[in-house]
């Protein structure tokens, strides 16, 4: 397989001589974390592999004013996908301490990385946390999921009852059980760069995919395959769909276009049982080795969904025309790559599927080196995801991930291959690796030596972080298919800007919006109990300075007169809330007037309204009074959405917005 080489080498040969991470503060990322009251995660390998600070993240949101103990009182935000005429954006933040930019040589900002923005998605279930090896869920428990290596001659009952005893319905899972293990069976592509990294095999001999140059220790992380988390383009099938890649040169962008799974079929072998069922797993990772180990190699196409009403490929061919093509829906007849399938053994037949649309290839945004902070402009570096369409119109639950590359032109990236790896004759190197781990050099002052800090399973590094579990959902019924959604959310965590590094302090998401009168927006947010940052502190500081009840995050929002204020104006005199037009509301169908609309949203959903005859117990005038933190608000709120009038609008955050300390504050333009 050395021809693969060039196909997945750009993303991972990075240069790493001082840590690099990576960071998603909206959708907020995980870093592994789930509800550590600790400034430093527990479980690195919860997971996935991110190679981060272990500092970084948030923990999943609480759907209650306390700690939720299970899966069902997290909170999940839930996006609403976009129409067949109507896009629906989310706003993708983050921040990436290494830097990035155009690699023009000319540009005295220079800098060689890549970034690569995938999602996963599934359709939706009742059952939250169910115990087993597929469903998405964020788990409640630090601990991973566990993983009996594989034994020589298993039979099918044997390895069903090791998969049940390694899966809990109580801790995370992104990718399956079964991805793991076939991962665990399948020869790695050895046409790779591996420098002088002594890449271990599995308990059962074999040269697997979960050794890699910057994984040759075979570390387990979730269920994560660690080949396909280092490369990219990966050439086997993958349950990732791409959404971007911010590259290093627009030269790159055809390539990748090109071979994004979201376009281009990826094979896998596939072997079957004694009982005519599909394996899971093939040692082969080609052709010619899958028929010498008499299984057929099948080509996989990357899928949004089964389009299950078209049962014939004239039903599916006839289902496409222009109209659907130019927003991106597209139905194809073949083989999808099915993970419901493949955990359960049945065979992948032909069927009707929604293609995903083409991967988005840009130059990345330019970020500062060692900084962690914004772009050039001051604005924090984002990308807009125009969520996608499902035709089926079932509510889909997700997540999101960021992988980060950053790369050195100490050699040629394109050039080096495992032809170039070191090679040992004993204990005697006979060929040097183009970089060995943390080598002497000779300057030529009299013969002065240095020493290089280069650890070359980090010469070239990929780094990850992945959201808590959310929903993609079809509209409401009162959300028309052609009108535009833009969401507006809320990042950070409880602490000064000193303890809650690398993440960051509140803030909106966006800052500042301009949008037309004819846009709708949906405002929501979320954030948990558990967010103390006590000891241990790692590389940082701990304490969660803050208003209200430590550990806890609220949000509010309320109008202010402009952005240099900071008391908020008083519901009566407001602008911001007479110019809304809400269409729909989470908290119930029931219309709410505009005072009623301006209490939720100062309560964080705690009130709906003023008065007990409009809405029960859930009135001002019922419910206990809520403190002037709002502790005994939800940290997390479903909100709603709405219109405005042409005018411009500010808006703060009361219990968060202070003054020299840290600002929420927010700006809408409508036009």
């Amino acid at each position: 397989m050395n021809n693969i080489l060039l196909l997945g080498w750009l993303l991972t040969l990075e240069l790493n001589l001082i840590s690099a991470n990576i960071y998603m503060h909206s959708p907020r990322g995980s870093n592994n974390r789930i509800n550590e009251n600790t400034a430093t995660r527990k479980n690195n390998n919860r997971l996935f592999d991110s190679q981060n600070n272990a500092r970084g993240g948030y923990n999943v949101g609480d759907d209650q004013a306390t700690k939720s103990t299970n899966e069902n009182q997290q909170y999940r935000m839930k996006f609403y996908q976009s129409g067949i005429k109507g896009d629906s954006n989310l706003r993708i933040q983050w921040t990436n301490q290494h830097g990035c930019g155009n690699d023009d040589p000319n540009d005295p900002m220079k800098l060689n990385c890549n970034l690569v923005l995938q999602f996963k998605c599934q359709d939706d279930t009742s059952n939250r946390a169910p115990k087993d090896s597929y469903t998405l869920r964020n788990g409640q428990l630090i601990n991973s999921q566990d993983y009996t290596n594989q034994p020589k001659n298993e039979n099918t009952a044997a390895l069903l009852k090791r998969r049940n005893s390694n899966v809990h319905a109580d801790r995370g899972l992104h990718e399956t059980w079964e991805w793991y293990n076939a991962c665990y069976n399948r020869e790695r592509n050895k046409g790779l760069f591996t420098a002088d990294q002594n890449l271990q095999k599995n308990n059962l001999g074999v040269d697997a995919a979960v050794a890699t140059r910057q994984n040759p220790n075979k570390q387990r992380s979730g269920y994560e395959c660690p080949e396909e988390r280092d490369y990219y383009p990966y050439w086997h099938p993958t349950p990732w769909t791409d959404v971007a890649v911010l590259a290093h040169n627009s030269s790159i962008c055809s390539y990748y276009q090109e071979n994004s799974f979201n376009k281009k079929a990826k094979g896998e072998c596939v072997e079957l049982y004694t009982s005519k069922k599909r394996k899971h797993f093939s040692q082969a990772n080609n052709p010619a080795a899958c028929a010498a180990a008499e299984g057929e190699w099948v080509e996989y196409h990357s899928m949004l969904e089964l389009a299950t009403k078209f049962t014939t490929q004239n039903q599916c061919d006839r289902a496409n025309n222009p109209r659907l093509a130019s927003r991106g829906i597209v139905y194809k007849w073949g083989k999808p790559y099915d993970e419901a399938k493949i955990v359960n053994s049945l065979p992948i037949v032909d069927a009707c599927f929604v293609i995903p649309p083409p991967v988005d290839c840009k130059v990345a945004q330019y970020s500062r080196v060692n900084h962690l902070g914004d772009g050039v402009d001051g604005t924090p570096n984002n990308y807009t995801w125009k969520l996608p369409h499902f035709p089926s119109l079932e509510q889909k639950r997700c997540v999101f991930r960021m992988r980060y590359n950053i790369s050195t032109d100490d050699y040629a990236p394109f050039d080096t291959d495992a032809s170039q790896n070191q090679v040992k004759q004993g204990k005697i190197v006979v060929q040097q690796a183009p970089v060995q781990q943390n080598p002497l050099v000779n300057i030529d002052a009299n013969n002065q030596v240095l020493r290089l800090a280069i650890n070359t399973a980090q010469f070239g590094r990929t780094f990850q972080d992945r959201s808590h579990v959310f929903f993609i959902s079809p509209r409401p019924a009162e959300v028309a298919d052609e009108r535009k959604l833009i969401n507006l959310n809320v990042r950070g965590k409880r602490g000064n800007i000193v303890q809650t590094y690398p993440a960051v302090e509140y803030d909106f998401v966006p800052k500042e919006m301009s949008i037309k009168d004819t846009d709708l927006v949906h405002i929501q947010w979320t954030g948990s109990n558990t967010h103390n940052n006590k000891a241990p502190g790692g590389d940082g500081q701990t304490g969660d300075a803050g208003e209200g009840t430590g550990g806890t995050d609220r949000h509010n929002l309320l109008e202010l007169l402009d952005a240099s204020q900071n008391f908020p104006r008083p519901i009566e005199t407001a602008s911001l809330y007479k110019s809304m037009n809400v269409v729909y509301n989470s908290i119930n169908d029931k219309k709410y007037d505009t005072k009623n609309v301006a209490i939720q949203l100062a309560s964080s959903g705690y009130y709906r309204c003023a008065k007990n005859a409009d809405c029960g117990k859930y009135s001002i005038e019922t419910k206990a009074a809520l403190n002037p933190t709002i502790d005994g608000a939800s940290p997390s709120y479903a909100g709603l959405i709405t219109s405005f009038k042409k005018g411009t609008y500010h808006y703060v955050c009361t219990r968060n917005n202070n003054f020299t300390n840290r600002s929420q504050k927010g700006k809408l333009v409508v036009r």
